[in-house]
């Protein structure tokens, strides 16, 4: 449980805004997703399903490869997607596969 969350903060706003990446890896990263009622793959599997839900496959690559590192296989997330697709949409859950498989080649 002690693996390093690292954000792709600092280099995509470092120059910009260095607050929002302190926020980032600070309390995102260093506190939030460290809290021990859930673990790291469940904290990956809730992410990576609302960011599908909600239609923000922006931030899916980084988060299906943290979820992957996390301990979740690509047949799981495959699945959460299947299943998102009956309470998210269709098209959402779609998108979301269309990244898995970006990620993935």
């Amino acid at each position: 449980m002690n693996q390093v969350i690292t954000s792709s903060a600092r280099e995509a706003y470092g120059a910009i805004a260095p607050t929002f990446v302190r926020y980032s890896e600070d309390v995102l990263f260093g506190d939030v997703w460290r809290r021990g009622q859930l673990s790291l793959r469940d904290r990956s599997l809730i992410t990576v399903a609302a960011l599908a839900a909600s239609g923000m496959t922006e931030q899916l690559p980084y988060h299906l490869r943290l979820a992957i590192d996390n301990g979740l296989s690509v047949e799981e997330l495959t699945e959460t997607f299947t299943h998102l697709a009956f309470y998210a949409g269709w098209p959402r859950a779609a998108s979301a596969l269309n990244v898995v498989k970006e990620v993935l080649a």
